[in-house]
């Protein structure tokens, strides 16, 4: 009271000087009170916020037996279902469903435990009866499972209520990729018959066990699905997400996509191409991440199609033709790394080969010289009346199209004629890949980080529907694979892949090119998001979970 009756004797002059000296201090005081509190506290994920992502895709089967040929099938399934394996941020398995597992001995016996008290969505309990259910559902050839190849010589039952047993006819080591399948509930799928499952409601309406629940779609006029919402699961078996709210929007092209983050309409994109980059980056907002996905890019020569191509020097010259970082540079924008044999710089058992392979073009000249491919007035080389002429098959792609056109004018700067086919890929994948028919092809190999290149390479994959598109006959090649696929000594594998890709190194069978990055865009609203490595799109959204919006702050 008696400081308040001093105030007031005070002079107008007094009272103004006095009033900022008391400000000032309040202000001192609340700054160094709000430091104090921001050192002796950290900010940490809270529950809530809104994620919405856009997908170039329509869905169809959000079913994990049936959801392998549309990316948003895939990604919804990623949500909405758990498998007995799962991928962390780096693209290495963890348990899931799978609370420990052993194998035995002879390496053909995997016998795994699930977690007990998971549930999925509508309440009930997850049991091994699921799981055995699941995997034999995609045996049933009725069921037309594109992962029926995978399980054909597998063996599934279920000792107890929590326990699987798989029996392998032989050992293989990336068997337990497999076992990232996600599960189906069986008392919700028993009574479909594999005839009507194509039709059935809980394709579009799903039920998983996974960290989001369905809870609604939004469509047009015309019956095309704009939307999905999934929510947080509260019971989730690994603690409910914090993000409350996940919706999926869908676009028809890559273009209308953009036009809709730029709009606010998303928050996040599935994916970009390098060219596209640069329109998205003008918001300060945006973050790109670049993600190591193992999709190999190649020249792939069908020397049964091409004389020119049988010869091993022309083959080698093409290599030496080849400059991979003037492709990644112009064609993905530096968005890349450059690949010289069947595995990339990041997949296991990668060996580096490049010094062998390098951009030369003296060397290339020199290589051809020597064996009598001698120059015509045109530029063009010749040998004995063959024309070093190659058809290079391509589908229409805009990256690929100019990766073509690149090596046109690598590849005629030391005599190739190289004369350009661009396809359209249902066109390119019927009448072209199919029955074999292309002397040189430009294309793609989706493998795994952890690679079975058997697929890609082994002599028995020549024809449809394998993928051995470069027919490559060799018989230590054969061994080598069929054994890595046996061998499950880490040491071990590490050798027979070195000898895979030295094998690949000798024949050139084609002309490796780059791997491209996976460019997932996001609004840096989003936190948590650790994702490095994955073998397949969807696996970016594995740890979704872990992703946050909100904070709040916690003493250190």
């Amino acid at each position: 009271m008696k400081w308040f009756r001093l105030f007031q004797v005070l002079k107008v002059r007094d009272k103004i000087i006095v009033s900022l000296f008391v400000a000032t201090g309040l202000g001192a005081l609340l700054f160094w009170l709000g430091a104090f509190y921001m050192v002796s506290t950290v900010p940490v994920p809270k529950a809530g916020g809104e994620y919405i992502e856009g997908i170039v895709a329509q869905p169809r089967y959000i079913n994990p037996i049936l959801s392998q040929t549309s990316e948003a099938d895939a990604d919804l399934v990623e949500l909405i279902y758990s498998g007995l394996f799962g991928y962390d941020g780096e693209g290495h398995l963890v348990n899931r469903l799978a609370s420990d597992y052993t194998v035995s001995e002879d390496n053909k016996t995997y016998t795994v435990h699930l977690k007990q008290g998971v549930k999925f969505h509508d309440g009930e309990a997850l049991t091994s009866g699921d799981v055995v259910y699941t995997i034999q559902s995609i045996q049933n050839p009725a069921y037309k499972s594109p992962l029926r190849g995978n399980w054909q010589s597998v063996e599934v039952s279920a000792p107890d209520e929590y326990t699987v047993s798989f029996s392998l006819q032989k050992p293989y080591f990336g068997f337990l990729e497999n076992l990232t399948v996600g599960i189906l509930p069986k008392h919700i799928w028993q009574d479909i018959s594999p005839e009507n499952v194509f039709l059935a409601d809980y394709n579009l309406a799903p039920i998983g066990s996974g960290p989001y629940s369905f809870v609604a779609t939004e469509k047009d006029s015309s019956g095309n699905i704009l939307s999905y919402e999934l929510h947080a699961w509260k019971d989730y078996f690994e603690g409910s997400p914090y993000i409350t709210k996940v919706i999926l929007r869908f676009y028809p092209d890559e273009s209308s996509l953009i036009d809709a983050y730029k709009r606010k309409e998303v928050i996040g994109i599935e994916s970009v191409t390098p060219h596209n980059l640069e329109k998205l980056q003008e918001q300060k907002s945006t973050r790109v991440y670049s993600l190591h996905i193992p999709r190999i890019f190649a020249v792939f020569f069908n020397i049964t199609k091409s004389v020119p191509l049988a010869h091993d020097e022309v083959r080698l010259a093409l290599q030496y033709a080849t400059d991979r970082r003037k492709l990644i540079d112009t064609v993905l924008l530096g968005k890349g790394e450059p690949v010289y044999s069947g595995l990339a710089p990041f997949m296991t058992g990668y060996t580096d080969l490049s010094e062998q392979s390098s951009f030369d073009v003296e060397k290339a000249n020199a290589l051809l010289d020597e064996h009598g491919w001698t120059r015509g007035e045109d530029g063009i080389r010749s040998k004995q009346g063959t024309v070093l002429e190659i058809n290079l098959t391509v589908p229409d792609w805009a990256e690929l199209a100019l990766t073509a056109d690149l090596l046109k004018e690598e590849w005629q700067a030391v005599g190739v004629r190289v004369n350009v086919n661009i396809l359209p890929p249902a066109d390119l994948q019927q009448n072209v890949i199919r029955p074999r028919e292309y002397e040189a092809l430009l294309f793609g190999e989706a493998a795994m980080l952890d690679s079975d290149p058997f697929s890609f390479w082994h002599s028995s994959q020549k024809r449809d529907p394998g993928l051995n598109v470069a027919l490559f006959d060799n018989k230590e090649m054969d061994d080598i694979l069929t054994s890595l696929r046996e061998e499950l000594n880490l040491d071990k594998q590490k050798e027979q892949y070195k000898t895979f890709q030295e094998i690949l190194q000798k024949e050139n069978p084609a002309v490796f090119l780059y791997t491209q990055d996976y460019l997932y865009v996001m609004n840096s609203t989003v936190k948590g998001m650790n994702v490095q490595n994955i073998d397949i799109a969807h696996s970016r959204l594995s740890t979704l979970k872990d992703w946050y919006i909100n904070t709040k702050r916690v003493k250190k």
